[in-house]
């Protein structure tokens, strides 16, 4: 088993398979109404649909750094509002977070273990998330969507 392999299996795991930690994003995100994804129960913290939209910016920036090698902030931001709370604008951005999170396993499923170790800028930038190897890019993103599908799974309780 290559290591591009282990890592897209835990990226798989995360997102829609028999994680570890518990219930995967995909099924986490489910059944979840426009006014169940806008609600802020917890003042001060991001809604569920917040929380989505920055994954989904996330992802793609991973994306786009391992097509390009450039290290930037998301083109949709870091964190951003909602602009419309609908139920089609929700349904889009699930769909958009589903499309993004499927290019970005294609992607993944496309490298090899000789990518691993090549450096993505120069100087670590915590804010952006550059100066790391592709490993630790791909780790990170696992990690990142962990972080925040346990963040919507308490928000969807609350």
């Amino acid at each position: 088993m290559t290591e591009i392999s282990r890592i897209l299996d835990q990226f798989r795991r995360a997102y829609n398979g028999d994680a570890w930690h518990g219930e995967p994003l995909a099924s986490i995100v489910q059944n979840i109404t426009a006014e169940q994804a806008n609600k802020r129960p917890i003042a001060g913290a991001h809604t569920i649909w917040e929380t989505l939209l920055h994954i989904t910016a996330w992802e793609g920036e991973v994306l786009r750094r391992l097509q390009t090698g450039v290290m930037q902030m998301p083109a949709d931001g870091d964190w951003n509002t909602v602009q419309e709370a609908s139920e089609a604008a929700w349904n889009e951005a699930l769909q958009r977070f589903h499309k993004v999170h499927g290019a970005l396993e294609q992607e993944i499923e496309s490298l090899s273990d000789e990518k691993l170790p090549v450096m993505l800028g120069t100087v670590r930038e915590r804010e952006t998330g550059g100066g790391v190897s592709v490993y630790v890019l791909l780790h990170g993103i696992v990690q990142h969507s962990i972080y925040h599908a346990g963040q919507i799974a308490i928000l969807k309780k609350a």
